[in-house]
């Protein structure tokens, strides 16, 4: 503390007018838009006139800048404040700040990156920290960089379990470039939140968490400043500003009151602003904001990934596709500096540890916290600082799937990969067979989804997902499987593979990972009996091959079976039936598990779910049979 210089009194005077003027402009934001949180924005008001007036360092004429500080809103509904701030340093014209929430205006009700100014989509609660760990991580141990990661948490959505897997993330990584701010303003949506005031058991908790926690007066000025100071000379362990706060602060008769939340003033707008102005000392006061320390943050390129050799399989050899994921994740790792693993304690089953074992400091353990995961790859990949593969078994990204829908807000590219799909994992059971990924992907907008073969496919999935914007998902098999491809194969994608083809085929057979050897196993033993199965392997589910789709089943006499390890419902079956939707003659049947599955031998359960061979051979020809 010996190096911290009190503020003069007209930067205080200033800075509280810079607060009160935030005030100002989310009031008559949200009048304008008849909605909106103005107490929510309220409570926050002199935090950020501190930080983006006397504590971050920025360019305002490049608000993306590698160099400059990070901030994350994670209690997005404080939107409008946050837009004021950015319209008080210059980025826009403040009387932009009254298209808030209007159609067509990027001045969402929360934050997205439409927005120049804006890294990540915000407003579902308890993700910020998350996605600040992930730039946090970046800035320290890639970039190695002087810029600083700001996460503002509402103390409502401190409820959230990600916010303290994310508290535990960012104390085990010792992340001393993070500063999380609580706005400890007592009120939450309906009713005050579980702590209210309870400042001390905040400061207890994060503490235990091995934070530095710093208990302030969250609307003094000084106070602020002085906290932001210590967390900037903290070594070796984030810092957690505990602001307390009051909701409508300033407010007249609203101030600290229940009722008001996501409520524009209304009649009682003009009133308060009126209170407000009153407050100001210099109306007309400017504070420019600071500058990066230094422009030290490396130039980076990820684009045009490549596998640093080609696949080398030999045909027929069997190779499990999560195997083929960690020998892609290395050399694509070889190829660009920027390629990272994530996981959430299941390296040795996803193989992601190859990529830790050929570089460790390009492998982030998350632990089993599957939130913290998502959102800190979220984070780590803004501003395009790195590419970044997610991968634990498919099930569990069930436990993020709001992480992963706000990713897509975000315009984030990560690329999930998910082992262990499918009843044909075998006696683990269904607590941990991935039956709903598929669906859960494919129901996120832009979202490519890959479900390669073999080994040569998977690789090359991982290539192209490397190279691909938006979430990528790779679905990779527990077992062993042949390889199908020469090692020379291209893959596009979008367009499907085709296996034994001949002028003659009576039905067209659709599978994929385990249920593609399934169906060229079915497709041999129906050629003994004279049945031509024609098989294609889509290779992407998300876009699905609607063009081969329909020319091969057409060619086909119009018959389609699906075969899929999944539940029915959002997967293979139902992407193939949207593609031929308005096809006229086009007959589909679909083979999927139909129930919660049991515990036993993978191949018990494939054939006792309908999936093998043996079951594919029967419907085929009730199929035919039947048409």
């Amino acid at each position: 503390m010996a190096n911290y210089h009190k503020l003069e009194a007209k930067t205080v005077d200033d800075l509280k007018d810079i607060a009160n003027k935030i005030r100002i402009h989310s009031i008559a934001s949200t009048q304008a838009a008849k909605s909106g949180h103005p107490t929510s924005c309220s409570s926050i008001a002199e935090i950020l006139s501190v930080l983006f007036f006397n504590t971050m360092r920025y360019k305002v004429s490049e608000p993306r800048d590698a160099s400059s500080d990070r901030f994350v809103l994670s209690k997005g509904h404080a939107a409008p404040a946050l837009y004021a701030a950015w319209a008080e340093a210059g980025l826009f014209p403040v009387s932009e700040l009254k298209n808030l929430r209007k159609f067509g205006s990027d001045l969402e009700g929360h934050p997205t990156p439409r927005l120049n100014f804006i890294d990540v989509g915000t407003g579902s609660l308890g993700q910020g920290l998350a996605i600040a760990n992930g730039m946090a991580y970046v800035g320290k141990n890639y970039d190695k960089a002087n810029y600083r990661v700001y996460c503002l948490i509402g103390d409502g959505e401190s409820a959230e379990g990600s916010i303290w897997e994310s508290l535990a993330f960012a104390s085990y990584y010792k992340l001393d470039n993070l500063c999380v701010i609580f706005d400890v303003n007592r009120l939450g949506q309906s009713e005050p939140t579980a702590l209210g005031h309870d400042l001390d058991t905040y400061r207890k908790r994060l503490e235990a968490f091995g934070f530095n926690p710093i208990v302030v007066d969250g609307h003094d000025i000084e106070q602020l400043v002085k906290a932001f100071y210590v967390a900037s000379s903290t070594k070796e362990k984030p810092t957690a500003v505990l602001a307390k706060t009051f909701k409508g602060k300033n407010f007249p008769k609203i101030e600290d009151l229940e009722n008001w939340h996501g409520k524009a003033l209304g009649d009682q707008a003009d009133r308060v602003v009126q209170h407000l102005q009153g407050l100001l000392k210099n109306p007309n006061a400017q504070i420019h904001p600071l500058k990066p320390l230094k422009d030290d943050a490396p130039v980076v390129d990820i684009t045009n990934i490549k596998l640093a050799s080609p696949p080398s399989y030999k045909m027929g050899e069997l190779v499990a596709t999560r195997s083929a994921y960690g020998s892609a994740l290395v050399k694509i790792a070889k190829s660009n500096p920027r390629v990272i693993a994530l996981d959430g304690d299941m390296k040795n089953s996803t193989f992601s540890e190859n990529l830790r074992k050929y570089d460790p400091t390009r492998y982030i353990e998350c632990f089993i916290a599957e939130q913290s995961l998502v959102g800190t790859a979220i984070g780590a990949a803004c501003r395009d600082r790195t590419v970044a593969f997610v991968s634990t078994f498919a099930t569990f990204f069930t436990r993020a799937f709001d992480q992963l829908r706000m990713g897509a807000i975000s315009q984030s590219n990560i690329n999930v990969v998910g082992s262990h799909c499918g009843v044909s994992i075998g006696e683990d059971g269904p607590s941990q067979m991935g039956l709903e990924d598929l669906a859960l992907f494919r129901s996120i907008p832009g979202c490519t989804v890959f479900y390669p073969g073999d080994a040569v496919s998977t690789e090359r999935a991982i290539e192209l997902a490397a190279n691909t914007k938006g979430i990528t998902f790779t679905r990779v098999s527990r077992p062993a499987t042949p390889i199908l491809y020469s090692n020379d194969q291209v893959f596009e994608i979008g367009k499907a593979m085709i296996h034994r083809k001949t002028m003659k085929d009576q039905v067209l057979i659709i599978g994929a990972g385990v249920t593609l050897q399934e169906a060229l196993n079915a497709s041999t033993e129906l050629a003994k009996g004279g049945v031509g199965a024609r098989v294609l392997d889509p290779f992407t589910i998300k876009p699905i091959d609607k063009d081969g789709i329909i020319k091969n089943a057409k060619e086909c006499g119009g018959l389609i079976l699906v075969v899929e390890d999944h539940y029915p419902e959002g997967g293979l079956g139902e992407a193939v039936l949207s593609a031929v939707a308005l096809e006229r003659n086009i007959i589909v049947k679909h083979l999927a598990v139909q129930e919660v599955p049991r515990s036993g031998p993978p191949n018990v359960l494939i054939d006792n779910y309908g999936l093998s061979a043996k079951k594919i051979v029967n419907a085929v020809r009730e199929l035919i049979k039947l048409y």
